[in-house]
């Protein structure tokens, strides 16, 4: 797909181009034609791309687990039970390990969280050029295919996860414990103004490095792939280099997104037992 191209920063631009969908400068909707288009539309517009990938990635996840919750037995599981009960384990171990406090919500909410953004990460695992050149095919310009790769769904997941944490906060310590922990501590209570500014930073800075950490992540791990995808369009030697380097850089890869969804999870984790402890 790179030699239909002028230019590698042509091909590049394309694969980094999300479909977006918003209002024109003339006043009338529809999809942009390039980057500085879609910036041009302005806070309401939409990436159908990484909407349509990130729920349709979530669909299948409660597809496939709602399935084997229905055919779960009390014999020895196997198959997709066996590998679903695996999953709960792993997430209820680290739940057990960083959560010291009771919430129903936090275990099925960090199983929500670890699968749904491994399944984000793995459409990195998808040859770069199959399925945008399949929608080029189909008349659709532009197509990308890993939704954590757009920062407005890993700054959607993180301020959901943000406003989780001011809910409880405010629930368990009331609005003037969490008002005096972030006024009172760490320095004396005459140094209030330093102590809200620091702790404020501090709390600010939480959904921003939760969503900055897999943005960043998913999308350096992508550009690597459009850059090893060039290669193929010089000669075969360079394409048989290219295809070792695409195959080592996948296996590195899983652990990758894999690493990356635990870090997400195992935050979240630990942000609301923060939210959920007693102000001293």
């Amino acid at each position: 797909m790179a030699t239909e191209y002028a230019s590698s920063g042509e091909y590049i631009k394309h694969h980094l181009q999300n479909l977006t969908y918003g209002q024109h400068a003339d006043g009338t909707w529809g999809f942009a034609h390039g980057a500085a288009e879609a910036k041009a539309m302005g806070f309401w517009a939409i990436n159908v791309d990484s909407m349509l990938f990130s729920i349709g990635l979530g669909a299948l996840f409660l597809f496939f687990f709602r399935m084997a919750a229905k055919k779960a037995s009390v014999g020895v599981p196997a198959g997709l039970q066996n590998f679903v009960e695996w999953i709960i384990e792993f997430i209820d171990h680290s739940v057990r390990g960083s959560f010291s406090h009771k919430n129903a919500m936090v275990a099925p909410l960090a199983l929500t969280v670890f699968v749904w953004v491994f399944l984000m990460n793995a459409m990195d695992l998808i040859p770069v050029d199959w399925l945008p050149y399949a929608a080029t095919m189909a008349g659709v310009p532009y197509l990308k295919v890993v939704p954590s790769t757009d920062p407005n769904i890993t700054f959607g997941m993180s301020l959901s996860i943000f406003f989780l944490v001011l809910y409880y906060s405010i629930k368990m310590k009331g609005a003037g414990g969490f008002f005096s922990e972030l006024a009172f501590q760490p320095f004396p209570k005459f140094l209030f103004p330093v102590n809200l500014l620091l702790e404020g930073v501090g709390l600010i800075a939480k959904p921003i490095s939760l969503a900055l950490r897999l943005f960043g992540n998913m999308y350096a791990g992508e550009m690597i792939f459009i850059l090893i995808a060039l290669m193929f369009g010089g000669s075969w030697m360079l394409a048989l280099f290219g295809g070792v380097l695409q195959w080592g850089w996948a296996v590195f890869h899983i652990l990758i997104i894999t690493l990356q969804a635990f870090i997400f999870m195992t935050l979240t984790i630990v942000y609301l037992d923060m939210a959920h402890a007693e102000h001293h």
